[in-house]
């Protein structure tokens, strides 16, 4: 919930002149992000105990567009909604499921650029190395400097701007409750997980984005799709 907690906090404040008209629907618009919150939380916890991961994926398209469609946090805005007929993915890929592993590195703050001319405080603290297209790769797991912290792993990749969402989509983000767990000791990374940050469907939204680092140069056909 980074990019949308980021978003309630300024919305907040920017309304905080009138506390009277705002305080019963904050509290309120509060209830309903937990509520949401605790079910993609236990959505991902349905998916980690699947043993067919493409059954689980399937599972998880199923319960976001009713998600989208439906619940007051969706982050469509007003009229997307009404025009809502499902998120759009590619088809499931096998062999974009890889296991990765986790090799330490020396803790570095990251200021990750976001939407709207957003930063967010991050610690890189590792690197996943993992096999695809033939070739070994890796991702910057970074750590959200925030209370409770969480894993924050974007990424980028040949599809971008074409295909798919242009500033790059997620892997997992451990705050929302994407988290995929790990496997044999090592992090599992399925791409056709990958989802699009919250700014990518309603411009209120304030979210980190992909740097640099992360930007793979071949096409993950996986995921959600532009």
């Amino acid at each position: 919930m980074v990019c949308w907690l980021v978003w309630r906090w300024m919305k907040r404040e920017s309304e905080a002149a009138a506390p009277s008209l705002h305080v019963g629907t904050v509290a309120t618009d509060l209830l309903d992000l937990l509520d949401w919150k605790r079910r993609i939380f236990e959505l991902y916890a349905e998916i980690r105990a699947a043993s067919d991961p493409e059954a689980a994926w399937s599972r998880w398209c199923e319960v976001r567009d009713e998600l989208f469609a439906s619940h007051p946090q969706t982050p469509l805005a007003a009229g997307a909604r009404e025009r809502f007929r499902g998120l759009r993915y590619f088809p499931y890929d096998p062999a974009l499921r890889v296991l990765a592993d986790v090799e330490p590195t020396e803790p570095e703050p990251r200021e990750i650029a976001g939407s709207a001319g957003s930063t967010v405080s991050f610690t890189l603290f590792a690197r996943a190395g993992f096999d695809l297209a033939g070739e070994r790769r890796s991702l910057e797991l970074y750590w959200l400097e925030g209370y409770g912290g969480g894993i924050f792993v974007p990424f980028g990749d040949a599809t971008n701007g074409d295909e798919s969402y242009g500033p790059g989509r997620y892997a997992l983000d451990s705050v929302k409750g994407a988290d995929l767990g790990m496997q044999d000791g090592r992090l599992v990374l399925d791409f056709n997980f990958a989802y699009n940050p919250s700014c990518s469907y309603d411009g209120r939204w304030a979210c980190p984005l992909c740097p640099a680092p992360n930007r793979l140069t071949v096409p993950i056909r996986a995921g959600e799709r532009t």
